[in-house]
């Protein structure tokens, strides 16, 4: 799977998961452009993307995302290693 079809994924689960239809990321999209992305509902986006992917991150990976690139990054790396 390549990252354009990963990012429209992640795309969706936020959309589901903020129930806001009108969400759009991109490689730079960060918690301080999406109004509902908070501590919390980081945890249950996690939750989410791990689900949707069947892959399992470790804090120390979460940690370290600034963007939803990195987080798409993480996947990536994560299935091709599969």
């Amino acid at each position: 799977m390549d990252k354009s079809e990963i990012l429209k994924q992640v795309n969706e689960v936020f959309i589901d998961v903020l129930s806001d239809d009108n969400i759009v990321l991109n490689y730079q999209t960060s918690a301080v452009d999406i109004e509902d992305w908070n501590s919390l509902n980081h945890i249950h986006l996690i939750v989410a993307v791990e689900e949707k992917f069947g892959i399992r991150f470790k804090s120390r990976e979460i940690e370290d995302w600034n963007t939803v690139g990195e987080l798409v990054d993480s996947i990536s790396n994560k299935l091709n290693a599969v």
